[in-house]
């Protein structure tokens, strides 16, 4: 007996929604991405996308069930996006699915956002199964997750400051390439030099797998205005490539430790950062070299999107997991928490 979920995504500017069953076949997934939108102000603007959510949700719901060929008989629960994430347009996503719950008397069943882009790692790599180490790099986030099974998770490293994407939205913007910063800065790299700047790589001794990319990104800042005032003309690609690098570095580095210190023979890639080309060539690389198994998501499966909620659903639903009428978004919402 088959198990299909209905899922629904809109923690920042994406209003997404998927038919997924038995938490492997994606059924349909639609994606309304508001990037065009948000562009002219370089980054999401929650009001806007909390309005523009609620004008698109409903088409993006049919439109998920009609590429299905499902009806409502055949879907057993609706699985949201909860937390964390902007509160407006989290907020859009679960009134929603309370209101199609309540109305076809279907269960609902809440989920982590970095818990559904871990488990996008499922749809792609049917063969892999926890325990795993699990790389999730993102513009809100940047943690290192100890996959101990589909429900539980252990999160052993974690950014200080910026996360990676965060820090690739910020640097962009200084070196005039606009939003979204991070696939600009990966396609501006490949004409620049990584090795031309020399940039810091923090690397804490008291917690060897976090983060920190707020002094890189000053770095940056400060090179840039050191250019400005010698008067010395700035190669945009070398500052790309070389800022690029340094959180590549990082993220590799800190990743592989955390997988070999925790006994872990499988690490997986996750999160919008997860689509960067020279990230995905380093840990492929390094976990080569190290005898480790490497996972990672197609693109259309890094950025938030809805068949990664339905995944992650369909593991929540399985282990019982129901919230009723009185759930609500929770930004801040910690993961491991239900």
């Amino acid at each position: 007996m088959s198990t299909t979920i209905l899922a629904i995504e809109t923690s920042c500017d994406e209003t997404a929604a998927a038919i997924v069953v038995d938490g492997r076949e994606v059924k349909s997934n639609i994606i309304y991405s508001q990037i065009e939108l948000h562009k002219l102000y370089g980054g999401v603007v929650p009001e806007i996308a909390s309005r523009k959510h609620v004008e698109k949700i409903n088409q993006v719901i049919r439109a998920s069930i009609e590429e299905a060929e499902v009806t409502w008989d055949d879907i057993d629960a609706v699985a949201v996006t909860y937390g964390p994430g902007l509160v407006g347009p989290l907020l859009v996503g679960v009134s929603a699915a309370k209101t199609l719950a309540f109305a076809k008397g279907k269960p609902i069943v809440g989920v982590h956002h970095i818990e559904g882009h871990i488990a996008a790692n499922y749809i792609e790599h049917q063969e892999l199964k926890p325990p795993f180490m699990c790389m999730v790099a993102s513009g809100g986030h940047s943690h290192l997750v100890y996959v101990k099974d589909y429900n539980k998770f252990e999160i052993v490293g974690r950014t200080r400051d910026d996360a990676a994407g965060e820090a690739f939205d910020k640097v962009a913007r200084a070196i005039g390439l606009g939003y979204p910063g991070g696939p600009k800065i990966d396609k501006l790299a490949k004409e620049g030099d990584a090795n031309a700047i020399s940039f810091p790589r923090a690397y804490m001794e008291d917690a060897p797998y976090d983060f920190s990319f707020s002094g890189l990104k000053s770095a940056v800042l400060n090179y840039l205005n050191s250019c400005e005032m010698k008067g010395i003309e700035v190669n945009k690609a070398d500052v790309a490539a070389s800022f690029q690098q340094a959180v590549i570095d990082v993220l590799t580095d800190n990743s592989v430790r955390a997988a070999k210190d925790y006994g872990c023979s499988k690490l997986a890639l996750a999160g919008g950062v997860a689509s960067n080309t020279s990230l995905r060539q380093s840990l492929l690389d390094r976990c080569k070299k190290e005898g480790i198994e490497f996972y990672f998501p197609s693109p259309v499966y890094c950025t938030d999107n809805a068949a990664m909620i339905g995944v992650a659903g369909y593991h929540e639903y399985m282990n019982g997991t129901r919230h009723d009428l009185n759930l609500n978004a929770v930004p801040n919402l910690k993961i491991g928490e239900r």
